[in-house]
């Protein structure tokens, strides 16, 4: 078994996500706010660890406690997980509702045509982790 990478992460005054390492070597990024500081701050540790993704990986991003996602979120996150490098990546987002998962896939289907990595948007966290528990050869 590989050791799993570096997290490279330490919590900052201000930021509304934490971040974790998975047990299957991901990441759980648990978001309380999508302020302008949290979003500069994610996106450059987003693609910090785009650079070095060297195998299959299984992230879980947790917006539930995030009742309104900004269009200027979505967008960079669509951005992010539009990198070649992301395709070694099974991405399951949760949040609050069905309306917020909505309101995302409205505004990420118009932005960029296809994203590099696998992704799905849920509302249930079971859902979620079931998803990306499944094994990493059938990506997506």
């Amino acid at each position: 078994m590989t050791e799993p990478k570096p997290l490279n992460w330490t919590p900052t005054p201000g930021i509304g996500y934490t971040v974790v390492r998975r047990g299957d070597g991901g990441m759980t990024l648990t978001f309380t706010d999508l302020n302008d500081a949290t979003l500069n701050h994610w996106r450059e540790f987003a693609l910090e660890h785009l650079l070095g993704s060297d195998r299959l990986t299984r992230n879980l991003y947790d917006l539930r406690a995030v009742k309104n996602i900004p269009e200027k979120a979505i967008r960079m996150a669509v951005e992010a997980n539009s990198d070649p490098a992301a395709r070694n990546i099974r991405v399951a987002v949760v949040v609050a509702d069905e309306k917020v998962a909505d309101a995302i896939r409205a505004v990420a289907s118009s932005s960029l045509p296809e994203t590099a990595s696998a992704l799905r948007l849920f509302s249930d966290i079971n859902e979620a982790e079931a998803w990306l528990g499944r094994p990493l050869d059938r990506m997506p």
